[in-house]
């Protein structure tokens, strides 16, 4: 979604930045991970097939994602490559072209270090509240949890 491409979101513990090429290749090293493609119903791509992945979901009107960075690493630059900060993605994908409010958002902190840190939560509700503001493109995103969720317990109260 080219609406998040010049936007960059700050949280106490991630940082959202768009989905660049620049992250292709470590994000293709994650979705290597047998469990990741799993837990994600992915299929192995090609390198290649990855970049053109990006694009598609940069010009796409209803997908909009940001890579996941760990704000303390992040903040540390330029003593580091933003390579190194990556934790994982966010994703909100309009589902339903007649009720442009309807949405799902998926997270995947696909960085083991990374896990059990609080970062999926903070990325879910800092999507959630961009979402909201409107400087999506859209008014409100109603999120739903599913039981077959690793991290379902994210959204319980």
């Amino acid at each position: 979604m080219r609406l998040n491409e010049n936007i960059l979101l700050l949280g106490k513990k991630v940082v959202l930045v768009p989905y660049t090429s620049e992250h292709v290749p470590r994000y293709h090293e994650w979705m290597k991970s047998e469990e990741l493609q799993r837990l994600t119903a992915s299929e192995p791509l090609t390198l290649e097939q990855e970049y053109s992945m990006q694009q598609s979901w940069r010009e796409d009107a209803d997908k909009c994602t940001f890579i996941v960075m760990d704000a303390e690493k992040w903040q540390a630059q330029p003593r580091t490559t933003e390579e190194s900060c990556m934790a994982g993605d966010v994703n909100l994908f309009l589902t339903d072209p007649g009720e442009p409010s309807l949405g799902e958002i998926e997270v995947m902190i696909a960085e083991p270090s990374c896990r059990g840190k609080g970062f999926g939560t903070e990325a879910v509700l800092m999507m959630m509240s961009y979402a909201d503001s409107g400087r999506s493109g859209q008014a409100q995103v109603r999120v739903r949890a599913h039981e077959g969720m690793l991290g379902v317990g994210l959204l319980q109260a």
